[in-house]
């Protein structure tokens, strides 16, 4: 067996467990979440502490960090005032314009706008969606739990979603080449998804059948 390097998180600094989660809890889905102020204005943010957790309701999960002062960030301020966001998928034509989103810019520039993105007004919610998304889920605030004093996790409810038509079929299913988004690794790092392979889970009797073949089949 290869050696391993044992780490006590309850020992460790809050940077120090978190290069390590970067690192090995990857690749991670990217969620760019559209919200809206009290006014109306909208922001974008690419959050890459997100997943799906449920079908049944069906719930998005995003970790939002707060500011170095501890402050909400917009996301997570837009979210606790309005009730409301809306998860688009980042495909790999979106990469520069996600990146241009992740700008610290002040809460009244449009980092849609400065990215070059489309928003489309949701069907059951106020925030936008991204037209450019080739998938994008309407949330309404399931749940909100603050972890320490720097981040809010949220938990949505998928009220609506909008998936391009040429990715998915009559039995609702997507096209991963074809959704074609991109994975967060750690550091700076990103992944493709265009690789991919099947790999059925088996039956019980299944395995047991494999257990009696020979090794040399």
């Amino acid at each position: 067996m290869t050696n391993k390097t044992s780490f006590d998180f309850e020992r460790m600094s809050e940077r120090e467990k978190y290069k390590l989660l970067i690192g090995a809890v990857v690749p991670r889905p990217i969620a760019l979440v559209t919200t809206v102020d009290l006014n109306g204005r909208v922001n974008a943010a690419p959050i890459s502490f997100f997943n799906c957790l449920s079908a049944e309701p069906a719930i998005l999960a995003l970790g939002v960090e707060n500011h170095d002062d501890m402050s909400f960030k917009d996301t997570a301020w837009n979210v606790r005032t309005t009730g409301v966001f809306t998860v688009n998928i980042v495909s790999s034509t979106m990469l520069d314009a996600m990146n241009v989103c992740a700008v610290p810019f002040s809460s009244d520039i449009d980092e849609l706008a400065e990215a070059g993105l489309t928003a489309v007004p949701g069907s059951k919610i106020a925030a936008p969606r991204i037209a450019e998304s080739p998938a994008a889920f309407e949330c309404r605030n399931y749940v909100t739990l603050g972890v320490g004093n720097s981040r809010e996790v949220i938990l949505g409810e998928i009220v609506a979603a909008h998936i391009r038509s040429d990715i998915v079929n009559p039995r609702l299913h997507v096209d991963p080449v074809g959704l074609d988004a991109i994975g967060r690794m750690g550091g700076h790092g990103y992944a493709l998804s265009r690789e991919t392979f099947d790999l059925p889970t088996m039956s019980v009797s299944q395995w047991e059948e494999r257990k009696r073949k020979p090794a040399a089949e």
